[in-house]
């Protein structure tokens, strides 16, 4: 399935929005902590890469990969 660059920006953005909200509610993070956290993990140049595919799962799912690179 092909989207846009525009569509595609969305949906990661939606993602992140729920990545950092979940830090913030399930690691009582700040929103900056939470930013920091979600902007410089490898998770999120994954994300970043359309090629990957990430962008069409859940947060949910992604939110896994991000808390099992943050036990490392």
């Amino acid at each position: 399935m092909n989207v846009s660059q525009a569509e595609f920006q969305n949906m990661k953005e939606e993602i992140v929005k729920d990545l950092i909200a979940r830090l913030m509610d399930e690691h009582g993070l700040s929103m900056q902590e939470a930013f920091d956290t979600v902007y410089n993990s490898r998770l999120f140049e994954k994300l970043s890469d359309p090629k990957t595919g990430l962008f069409f799962q859940s947060s949910g799912y992604v939110y896994s990969y991000l808390q099992e690179e943050m036990e490392k």
